[in-house]
């Protein structure tokens, strides 16, 4: 029992069986419904409710950094189609956690973030409380939505509202606030229990109208060019049969978005990946499925894409059409039952993509494959090792290896890999996302590892890294299975930049970060070659235990902020 229900019931004779507290509550609301883990940082006033949730079977992840854990609670939203449950402190710790809160929310990942406070009446007076701030306020403004609990019987409303509203239509990052007075606040157990509620059908299907799909079926049964765009609201929906069977059965080529890959396999026929651009300017009908059109994809706009384009859009939410370019034909509704209706209504041999137009974006990839198969060689014997002599060798391994789950993040890192390492298991590749955010990488790795039991590899850039190394330590203390690549090239995009002055560049960074890992208990290697590389990948994903390996890359690879650098601003003193 806490100590404030031990108090009462000491005061009361000792009967603790009538009284239950704020901190009860909040364990057995999560409980009913359904949580098996909870990722946070511990500390004042939130430790005993992490003691008491791990006491009841709910499995306690412990991490370094608020933020951390929020991008992993965001992650296991991601794999799961339930809410991820962050736990934090007060103020700065609440603040750490809300940049995984927001980025939830921007990537639509289900997750809600539970913080405890300071006392309310001397917080709105600002009398200068113990980590005072004004919390809801702060959040409402970065995530789905915010409420707080005023009173421990509110507390399984609170929390049945919360996990609603991140799981329902368009899911996102959901805030709950619980001040520290209503954690230890006391009442009839009785009534505590009655206060508590299971959520019912959180996530209801939105069936899409009927008038709507046939417009769609006909926009595409006219076009000339027809292209699908598979965005990671699509691998989120756990709609790949209908998916799939909508692709083949009308033969339209299609590209993945990054977190879509493994949809359908990366060597399926119709993929024109390896043809993006041709096919963005060229497609005249777009079918976007669980895709937005945000900066990812040009805001679809010319000149990337054809100004005469017409679009087609899967998306729960109605207010997301015409955000960038008129709907032509929205389709509103889940995933999920859009394409079960597009599958059924569509009548056999109605739509096809004409021949013409599969055979020039096929040779389009063929000679854009060639290219790149000419780089891949090059780079197997490249000394110093570059980036892509690093990732071929990984690729090789997970294509051996289809159940690891790969996490991805950096520039170079990231572009890179994400056109070099083919993925064929939907929901198996988490990247930076719609933010392209760094800091991710631990995080998703760790929420991979605990929600899905396999073997996890994680690609990073040096920088990357950087960012939330230290949750190494908690990938070896939880004995996880994770292995993480750091891609060192000894620097922010690439470690040969001169320095202006005395101090080191800008840039440049250096570290050992396989010694960094055997500092925690982990495995650390370091790998100069390619073929050190495959070789000390595969000795790890064997052990199934702990490991890093720091690939020692050419500090003169790497590209200026990677493949978005034309968002760097073009002043004077512009790095060209």
């Amino acid at each position: 029992m806490t100590d404030t229900v031990a108090e009462a019931a000491e005061a009361g004779g000792g009967d603790t069986a009538a009284l239950t507290d704020g901190i009860h509550l909040v364990v057995d609301a999560l409980k009913l419904n359904r949580v098996e883990t909870i990722y946070g940082v511990v500390g004042i006033p939130i430790t005993d409710l992490a003691r008491l949730a791990q006491a009841s079977g709910i499995r306690y992840i412990g991490f370094r950094h608020e933020s951390d854990a929020a991008h992993a609670a965001a992650a296991a939203g991601f794999l799961t189609q339930k809410a991820g449950i962050c736990l934090t402190v007060s103020a700065p710790g609440f603040l750490n956690g809300l940049v995984g809160l927001a980025n939830a929310t921007t990537n639509c990942f289900p997750m809600v973030q539970i913080s405890g406070s300071s006392e309310r009446h001397i917080v709105d007076l600002q009398r200068g409380d113990y980590e005072e701030m004004d919390q809801l306020a702060v959040a409402r403004q970065l995530c789905k939505a915010a409420y707080r609990v005023s009173r421990a019987e509110d507390i399984g409303r609170g929390i049945a509202r919360a996990m609603r509203t991140a799981v329902s239509g368009r899911p996102g990052g959901v805030y709950l606030d619980i001040p520290a007075a209503v954690l230890g606040e006391i009442i009839d157990k009785d009534k505590g229990e009655t206060s508590l509620w299971e959520i019912v059908d959180p996530a209801p299907k939105q069936i899409p109208d009927a008038v709507a799909v046939d417009r769609a079926i006909e926009l595409l049964a006219g076009a000339q060019r027809p292209l699908i765009v598979l965005g990671k609201g699509a691998a989120y929906a756990r709609a790949d049969d209908a998916i799939r069977q909508f692709v083949e059965s009308t033969g339209i080529p299609y590209i993945p978005m990054s977190m879509a890959k493994g949809l359908l396999p990366d060597d399926h026929p119709q993929s024109a990946a390896t043809a993006r651009s041709l096919a963005l300017k060229q497609a005249d009908v777009v079918l976007l499925v669980g895709a937005r059109l945000n900066w990812l994809l040009g805001h679809g706009d010319a000149p990337q894409w054809s100004p005469d384009a017409k679009f087609i859009q899967v998306d729960i939410a109605a207010n997301e059409m015409d955000s960038n370019q008129p709907i032509a034909a929205p389709l509103v509704g889940d995933i999920g039952s859009v394409m079960d209706a597009l599958v059924e209504r569509t009548k056999p041999g109605q739509i096809a993509a004409p021949t013409g137009w599969r055979e020039a974006l096929g040779e389009k990839s063929a000679a854009n494959v060639a290219k790149m198969a000419k780089r891949l060689e090059a780079a197997k014997t490249a000394q110093p090792m570059t980036f892509l002599g690093a990732l071929q060798a990984i690729r090789d391994v997970i294509v051996e290896r289809p159940d690891v789950y790969l996490v991805n993040e950096g520039a170079n890192a990231l572009d890179l890999a994400r056109n070099t390492i083919p993925m064929s298991v939907p929901r198996h590749r988490l990247d930076s996302g719609t933010w392209g955010v760094m800091g991710i990488g631990m995080g998703y790795a760790i929420a991979a590892a605990v929600e899905t039991g396999q073997p996890v590899i994680a690609i990073e850039g040096d920088s990357a890294f950087g960012f939330s190394g230290m949750e190494a330590e908690v990938i070896a203390r939880y004995d996880l299975p994770v292995i993480t690549m750091v891609l060192n090239n000894s620097g922010v995009y690439r470690g040969d930049d001169a320095s202006p002055s005395g101090d080191p560049a800008p840039t440049y960074l250096s570290a050992r970060h396989d010694i960094l890992m055997q500092a925690f208990g982990g495995t650390g290697y370091q790998a100069t070659t390619p073929d050190q590389v495959g070789e000390m990948l595969r000795k790890a994903l064997a052990e199934g235990k702990p490991a890093l390996i720091d690939c020692i890359i050419d500090p003169a690879d790497g590209t200026e902020s990677g493949n978005i650098k034309h968002l760097n601003p073009k002043g004077l003193n512009a790095k060209q």
